[in-house]
């Protein structure tokens, strides 16, 4: 491994706007790991970059850290990932993605409407929600969850 395809945890920081701190407790977490040098420093990997990049759009959408942690356990560690590596990846995190968005429109849609929770709260739910069917079908915002 070339000594340049590794990174100082300061570095790492100033590459992914992290807090040395943020990457510390990822790396607690297992989703990334560092290698020690003679001196007992944390080097990591270049591609790390990526894969906290990773993370953090991740989170930013919305998902879990067990969510990231489960995508992230099908990259290989101590080594760079290959584009085969990150397509498994891809493939589960787009069929995700569409998902939430799919959600985002439901919801975006039917806030002026009814949410479907059965609340008969506002005049608008009469229109929407008549006899209270979203009540019937059960708890919660049946138009938009389900």
């Amino acid at each position: 491994m070339d000594k340049n395809d590794l990174l100082p945890i300061g570095e790492l920081a100033r590459r992914t706007g992290l807090a040395v701190s943020a990457i510390r407790f990822y790396e607690d977490k297992g989703l990334v790991q560092a290698l020690r040098t003679g001196g007992n420093q944390r080097r990591f990997l270049r591609s790390d970059i990526r894969r906290l990049s990773f993370i953090l759009i991740a989170q930013k959408v919305g998902l879990g850290l067990g969510e990231i942690e489960a995508e992230l356990a099908k990259l290989p560690q101590g080594r760079t990932p290959t584009m085969g590596d990150w397509q498994k990846i891809n493939r589960t995190m787009k069929q995700e993605l569409d998902k939430r968005i799919a959600l985002l429109r439901r919801t975006r849609l039917k806030l002026d409407e009814c949410l479907g929770c059965g609340c008969l709260s506002l005049d608008r739910c009469r229109l929407y929600n008549r006899d209270d069917r979203a009540g019937a079908a059960g708890p919660g915002p049946r138009y938009v969850l389900d």
